[in-house]
């Protein structure tokens, strides 16, 4: 297992994405496709975590590398599983954070699995993702899966806004934006008041309520994942620069944006000096418990 140097870092992306497993296969070849085009991406779509781990310790950058669960709809495993995210993160540890991901449709089977993937597998964090997983984030029925998720004080990331998944697809490949309004987790974060909540992405169009949360709610971070900063609006940009300072992270969306384009964007904005460390490495660190 390759140790931490934090002090070599020089970015910590809390918003990756793997598509690939070791064993072959991963997520659907069709539908990435489709989020290649949608994105303008010029990478490799299917990255495994080794390869994810070579790109990013290339770059002296940390990733949260995380699969989605949508048992609900598919009926099947995420490929890669949590388990193998885990076990090969754990192996580069010096360039992967895992997170897992569980589908709340799963009821009383979710909340077994959530615990033993912190325990037995030493996840690091959840990624929710509701509009493929077709769940409010407020409804009680998910309950039962955040407090493991808060009794091993642990952040549950969750996708907001707009998606690409679907995009352009005939019916949007059946994917409903209903789900990721971001007001929704100022119920959970009401609920749940000792569990890190981020809100993923730019969360258009519901910017301002995003923005309302985590200036309302002492633990509910934005990550900046999925749009290139030429993109964010003023008011996420200004938020940034002072209310939100020490409560908005670097994320990318790794691999359909990637943190060579994203930064080279995020250089361009009227970012404070003081402030542009703590977006790029040093919330994420105390976040994640990299630092005291």
């Amino acid at each position: 297992m390759a140790a931490i140097n934090l002090d070599e870092i020089v970015a910590i992306d809390i918003h990756t994405h793997v598509h690939a497993s070791i064993h072959g296969g991963g997520a659907n070849a069709e539908r990435m496709q489709a989020m290649r085009e949608y994105f303008r991406a010029d990478e490799q779509m299917m990255s495994d975590v080794p390869g994810m781990a070579a790109y990013y310790r290339e770059r002296k950058m940390m990733a949260v590398a995380f699969t989605v669960d949508n048992y609900t709809v598919s009926g099947g495993d995420p490929s890669p599983s949590n388990e193998e995210v885990a076990e090969l993160a754990a192996e580069n540890a010096d360039a992967i954070i895992p997170f897992a991901s569980v589908d709340p449709g799963r009821g009383k089977a979710a909340v077994r699995m959530a615990r033993r993937l912190i325990e037995q597998h030493h996840v690091k964090g959840f990624k929710f993702h509701p509009n493929t997983q077709e769940f409010f984030p407020n409804d009680p029925s998910a309950y039962p899966l955040y407090e493991v998720i808060q009794e091993h004080g642990l952040p549950a990331l969750f996708h907001s806004g707009h998606t690409g998944v679907g995009a352009g697809e005939r019916g949007g490949g059946g994917i409903r934006l209903k789900y990721s309004n971001p007001m929704f987790l100022d119920d959970v974060a009401v609920d749940f008041p000792d569990m890190p909540i981020v809100i993923a992405h730019p969360s258009f169009p519901w910017q301002d309520e995003a923005l309302s949360v985590a200036r309302h709610k002492p633990l509910v971070y934005i990550d900046l994942s999925g749009w290139s900063p030429k993109y964010f609006e003023a008011k996420l940009v200004q938020h940034a620069n002072s209310i939100l300072a020490d409560k908005v992270l670097f994320g990318s969306d790794y691999p359909v944006i990637t943190p060579d384009r994203w930064l080279a964007d995020f250089d361009k904005l009227d970012i404070k000096p003081a402030v542009r460390p703590k977006i790029l490495k040093d919330n994420a660190a105390r976040l994640l418990r990299l630092v005291d």
